[in-house]
């Protein structure tokens, strides 16, 4: 009755990501669970190796002030987070289940799809995804000009590029695909975050 009628409505007046992630609350539990995990585990490692990295630069004669420390933090809790995301086959979950039946491989090394045919992911896309493979990697542009001293703009289309096709060759081998679209907006958007660096850095 009124329940339905609430969801009904629900779907018709919300956007799309919002109302996914109210019909589906466990899972974004555990999406918000599993990244929250991550971010903390990235920056555990950050802080292990921080004192390293201080005696490191002081042997160089070189000091990293606060700002500088913490876009690096930032950058380690975001790679974390995007390891998880693009590295891990879509079915990783059952890995352990899969180990306890004899499947030791699980999802992994399971072959992906390749797409080589230019703009026809984007073509078939809704604007909200093809605008998501963007943002997403806006801060692999941004993040590393406030960390890296020397940071232009082709060392910020050259990593966006490297970081991409990495992780577009390793979904070839876990099941999900290489996209060569992805590569396109994923370089795209690592040079983004660089120009946005760029602007604020002139304000």
């Amino acid at each position: 009755g009124l329940a339905s009628a609430g969801s009904g409505l629900a779907t018709i007046l919300l956007p799309g990501p919002v109302n996914w992630l109210i019909q589906n609350r466990g899972l974004s539990f555990a999406f918000a669970f599993e990244g929250t995990f991550v971010l903390l585990l990235a920056l555990a490692v950050f802080l292990c190796l921080r004192p390293w990295r201080r005696r490191r630069l002081a042997r160089l004669g070189l000091v990293s002030g606060g700002g500088r420390e913490t876009a690096q933090a930032l950058l380690w809790m975001f790679a974390g987070g995007m390891a998880v995301l693009t590295l891990l086959p879509a079915g990783w979950r059952d890995f352990p289940v899969n180990l306890y039946y004899g499947v030791p491989l699980g999802p992994f090394f399971t072959p992906g799809r390749v797409n080589l045919d230019l703009f026809k992911t984007i073509r078939r896309s809704s604007l909200f995804i093809n605008l998501g493979n963007i943002l997403m990697f806006v801060p692999f542009g941004f993040l590393p000009a406030l960390v890296w001293r020397g940071m232009n703009w082709g060392r910020a289309l050259v990593l966006g590029f490297a970081v991409t096709a990495f992780i577009e060759c390793w979904q070839t081998q876990n099941g999900r695909a290489f996209d060569v679209d992805d590569l396109l907006l994923n370089t795209l958007g690592a040079l983004l975050g660089w120009l946005l660096w760029r602007v604020l850095a002139r304000l």
